[in-house]
């Protein structure tokens, strides 16, 4: 096995196991407790989605610098916080140095099972 493979740097320890197929001389699966370590490096994508607006292709193909459009999200209202598209909470937009950071004011139970890739 090459060590400089991506996936077995990825996989660290993991890669050094006999990933051989269940069966009775199988050995137990890693513990949960490990999946963070195993998970640690894989990227994921942090979206704060500020509202959405129906338009239709008319007012789209009229929109221009200093157009506004409305959206459904009220002034002040927390924001939705996605990770590769699925929402797991919100929050508040807030200066972080010269960047724009986000405060978060709600975050559900993340269930990594629904995040897509």
């Amino acid at each position: 096995m090459n060590m400089n493979d991506p996936i077995d740097e990825l996989l660290g320890e993991y890669a050094e196991q006999d990933l051989a197929l269940p069966g009775p001389e199988a050995a137990p699966a890693p513990a949960k407790r490990d999946l963070p370590k195993l998970m640690r490096k894989i990227p994921v994508t942090l979206t704060l989605e500020v509202g959405e607006a129906q338009i239709s292709l008319y007012e789209l193909a009229n929109l221009q610098a200093e157009s506004v459009v409305e959206l459904d999200t009220l002034a002040g209202e927390p924001l939705t916080i996605k990770v590769n598209g699925t929402a797991i909470g919100r929050a508040e937009v807030v200066v972080a140095g010269e960047n724009y950071g986000l405060k978060i004011v709600e975050i559900a139970g993340l269930d990594l099972d629904q995040l897509q890739p």
